[in-house]
């Protein structure tokens, strides 16, 4: 089969809820992925940051074939030998009392709203059904009921009402807004340290120690959605670490898995995530020995293998030459670490197709914006291949 064959079988039997490029990927190895018709191209988006470790990383292939073989799934209802040993590397690597593993990352962003939500009724006090969540505007957390409430992406919420009641909107990287928007309900404020849909938005220097302040001066948790832009993606193991703040609670997804499977977790503070009691919240697949034994193997491989390191480092790298390009249509470029965005003054989508012919595979975001979010393991070398052909094809609209 070829290439149109694929796409003419997922579009006949498939719900259309993605609009994919046009490249039907079969086989990949590190920063490289292969069509079905053997050509090649170097990944920058590595699967929106799930595949920091690189494709198929072998470490970590080795480990998830190894579990397969003894046990996969017991359930929470009974233990298992690899779940206790995910926990105490989440506790040494991060210093957080406890972890929550889910599977998806909006499954992870949910448990975060239930465990803000209880925290505020048994701990702070809140009047019960009274509890509020901050969110920033422009936010992506996830695609679930609760969570598009809170977004201000009208397509995102089109169609999917009624809405879960509960949140408050304020700008991003707005401390005066979120002052204003504090009440004696607020439970928490949910926050990306760099926004990854809206366009790799950075927020000014300072925001989050200042957000960090403000909700320890009024009792709220400081609640920090790491999905994509932790686990090496910005350039250090979380975002925040940028501004020294400590949330309460970190939301972890994505690359904790390497690509090999869907794990995500809830870091946070005993006081915090302490409330929830025996059949309050859970997951039959969440804590399975098999995605704790990915997971393990996961953090070692980013932390071993200096990819954190690097992600710095070829990201200055990347961030600085992709900046001297001369094109009336760049607006601006942006990013930390192995995360870039380039915006256009037009829609991005032809700059990302003619990208794909030149053999280099990334997605438009929020419309306008090019997003280069490489696999960590990239090289010097492969960077300057690639930025030889980013220029062509924006040299090419002008």
């Amino acid at each position: 089969m070829r290439t149109q064959d694929y796409i003419e079988l997922e579009n006949l039997y498939g719900a259309h809820n993605y609009h994919p490029l046009d490249v039907v990927i079969t086989r990949a190895e590190g920063c490289w992925v292969y069509d079905v018709e053997g050509k090649k191209y170097l990944d920058c988006l590595a699967a929106y940051s799930a595949v920091n470790q690189g494709h198929c990383h072998p470490r970590i292939l080795k480990t998830f074939i190894e579990q397969a073989t003894k046990v996969t799934l017991t359930s929470r209802a009974f233990r298992n030998d690899q779940l206790p040993l995910l926990y105490k590397m989440l506790h040494d690597i991060t210093g957080y009392d406890m972890a929550l593993p889910m599977n998806s990352g909006a499954e992870a962003v949910e448990t975060a709203i239930k465990a803000a939500r209880k925290w505020g009724y048994k701990v702070k006090g809140i009047p019960d059904g009274k509890a509020e969540i901050i969110a920033c505007e422009n936010n992506f957390h996830g695609r679930t009921t609760t969570i598009i409430s809170f977004s201000t992406e009208p397509q995102y919420r089109d169609g999917f009402g009624p809405f879960t009641p509960g949140f408050q909107i304020v700008k991003y990287g707005d401390i005066d807004d979120l002052k204003a928007k504090i009440n004696e309900n607020t439970a928490a404020f949910l926050v990306e340290p760099i926004q990854g849909e809206a366009g790799i938005i950075v927020p000014p220097e300072g925001y989050l120690r200042e957000a960090e302040k403000i909700c320890r001066e009024n009792n709220v948790l400081f609640v920090v959605d790491e999905i994509q832009s932790g686990l090496g993606r910005s350039g250090k193991l979380f975002a925040f670490q940028y501004e020294n703040v400590q949330p309460d609670l970190v939301i972890i997804g994505k690359a904790l898995s390497g690509g090999f499977y869907p794990v995500s977790a809830v870091l946070g503070r005993k006081e915090v995530l302490g409330v929830f009691k025996p059949g309050d919240h859970g997951s039959t697949f969440g804590g399975n020995p098999l995605a704790a034994a990915v997971a393990r193997e996961s953090l070692k491989v980013l932390l071993e293998e200096g990819m954190i390191e690097n992600s710095y480092n070829l990201g200055k790298y990347f961030l600085e030459q992709l900046k001297k390009i001369q094109s009336k249509h760049i607006v601006e470029v942006r990013g930390k670490g192995l995360w870039i965005g380039v915006e256009l003054d037009g829609p991005a989508r032809p700059y990302c197709e003619r990208l794909k012919d030149e053999g280099i595979l990334c997605k438009e975001t929020h419309d306008h914006v090019i997003r280069f979010a490489p696999p960590l393991v990239i090289k010097k070398e492969e960077i300057d291949w690639a930025l030889e052909r980013i220029e062509k094809v924006i040299k090419s609209f002008d």
